[in-house]
């Protein structure tokens, strides 16, 4: 069973082929900058050339991309995006007219000759194909597991960061296990609006799943022999824009925060994780810091006394490298760099129960019960 998993994030998208045939750490991985790092790029290079820009195709993550915008349009040049690319810099059309962008229909962004023309996209299934193709790789798989991360379409005048804090405690709430947060795409829900993009650009009728970033690094974390192994684990995922930190048993969750790493020092990020551990933080410490929230599982089986085993993953872990926490640093498979795609892989077999046998194994996953 071949798998291609794909991590969009802010800084990087990770691509991971798996093979279930073969040991995991001899799959081929890609570490290649994210789309919306393309995207700026593309944008920068419009501003370097004093050309307008007109952005096509879908909704995609914004960040880099949006900072790139706002400094074209800040250099006195034009902006154009059809209403599906619009929405990666607000949910509300109006709201991007007023920062200078002036939304056209598709007939009407082809007319713009001179223009530099920028799709939008958070996924990209034909460069992966060349790039694969220029090292004489295979580009057929059979299943296709995707991740990015979704703040939601929040109605206007209502924080997108509690918005997407909602959504997270609302499926903690509904079955409680990390990989709850794994959909098949009819499953999606339509306030996920970049992640259904993100879905609209598959190509192929492979089977798909999609999970949350966040919970996909933490599940790929818990594949390393040393945080299996562990009775409980705060696991904290410090990628290039958010924080995630779950306290877990297993895959069952006790509580989470989410914050933004770029607003975290080291020390600031170690008091969180103590206040989590210790069940102090209050959500309204972390949404008044300009982060997402906290929340706490109620119900069910309580943390122990004891202190669970601190495990790190992503590009930014390095905050944490001399921190009083003494943080593990964990290598699903020998790469911290895909741990979201080991765990997107682990997702893909919970949601095709067909092929969850022969995944689990070939992951090393073993003695955890069907989702």
């Amino acid at each position: 069973m071949r798998i291609l998993a794909v991590d969009a994030g802010t800084g990087t998208q990770d691509i991971l082929l798996f093979d279930s045939s073969a040991p995991p750490e001899s799959s081929l991985k890609l570490i290649v900058p994210a789309a919306t790092q393309i995207a700026a790029r593309r944008i920068r290079r419009a501003t370097r050339e004093r050309r307008a820009v007109v952005l096509t195709g879908v909704t995609m993550g914004g960040g880099p991309c949006t900072w790139a915008l706002d400094e074209h349009l800040k250099a006195g040049l034009k902006a154009y995006a059809t209403p599906d690319a619009a929405r990666t810099f607000d949910d509300d059309l109006d709201v991007v007219q007023r920062i200078g962008v002036t939304v056209v229909s598709e007939d009407e962004a082809r007319r713009f000759d001179d223009a530099r023309h920028i799709e939008m996209a958070d996924l990209d299934l034909e460069a992966i194909r060349r790039a694969l193709a220029a090292f004489e790789v295979d580009s057929d798989f059979d299943g296709l597991a995707l991740a990015c991360l979704d703040h939601g379409a929040a109605p206007p005048g209502y924080s997108d960061r509690l918005f997407r804090f909602e959504h997270l405690r609302r499926v903690v709430e509904e079955r409680n296990d990390l990989r709850a947060f794994a959909y098949l795409p009819g499953e999606v829900p339509d306030y996920l609006t970049r992640a259904r993009a993100m879905l609209g650009c598959v190509d192929t009728d492979a089977p798909v799943v999609f999970l949350d970033t966040g919970p996909a690094a933490a599940l790929g974390a818990l594949q390393d022999p040393i945080v299996a192994q562990q009775d409980e684990q705060l696991v904290i995922n410090l990628g290039n824009m958010h924080a995630l930190a779950f306290h877990l048993r297993g895959t069952r969750i006790y509580s989470l925060f989410e914050h933004h790493t770029g607003l975290l020092s080291g020390e600031e990020t170690e008091s969180l994780s103590e206040g989590l551990m210790a069940g102090t933080l209050r959500h309204e410490d972390v949404f008044g810091s300009h982060g997402h929230g906290v929340f706490y599982v109620t119900a069910g089986e309580r943390p122990s006394n004891r202190r669970p085993f601190v495990a790190v993953t992503g590009p930014q872990r390095a905050k944490l490298s001399a921190s009083a926490l003494k943080p593990y640093f964990a290598v699903p498979h020998g790469d911290m760099m895909v741990s979201g795609c080991f765990g997107l892989v682990w997702a893909f077999a919970e949601k095709h129960p067909d092929h969850r046998d022969e995944i689990l194994a070939a992951l090393g996953v073993s003695g955890v019960d069907a989702a």
